[in-house]
């Protein structure tokens, strides 16, 4: 049986390891894998489905569009251009004027956006027998684990 955890990159881990030694889980069947981080990353204009910075520049001229959008259907029944293409105007109007604050708002973060805030995570792989996963779980938590999961029953 393996029980698998991720931790930080701290002294909690190094306790961790002694208590399961001390507990008598050899030192072979203990893996510790550290993940290496990633360089900051450029901030992409559209996120897809298989890359996303978190940030989205789209949000905005969302709303900002939308409410431009309802403000010029609105006032289109006073123009003579109509509601119809008041509203587009305004949606136009107003999704500009949204990408442009987005991309003012987020110009300092894009420089210094870093995929990770808490440095790399080390993942941890322990071989037991079923007895001891309840205490090698129970260890984990303590020492502040910050996911653990069980891979095989036995």
């Amino acid at each position: 049986m393996y029980i698998v955890a991720t931790f930080r990159h701290s002294s909690e881990l190094e306790l961790v390891i002694c208590e399961l030694e001390r507990q008598g889980i050899l030192a072979e069947a203990i893996a510790a894998v550290p993940l290496k981080e990633n360089a900051p990353q450029e901030m992409r204009v559209f996120d897809t489905i298989r890359h996303s910075d978190g940030i989205s520049l789209l949000d905005g001229p969302a709303v900002v569009g939308t409410i431009c959008s309802v403000l010029g259907a609105s006032l289109g029944f006073r123009w003579a251009i109509g509601p119809i293409v008041g509203g587009l105007l305004g949606l136009a109007a107003g999704a500009a004027v949204g990408f442009i604050l987005d991309w003012l708002i987020n110009f300092k973060r894009r420089k210094k956006r870093k995929r990770r805030e808490h440095g790399a995570d080390v993942i941890m792989i322990v071989e037991c027998s079923p007895d001891q996963a309840s205490d090698v779980q129970h260890i984990m938590e303590r020492w502040l684990a910050i996911g653990i999961g069980q891979l095989g029953s036995g």
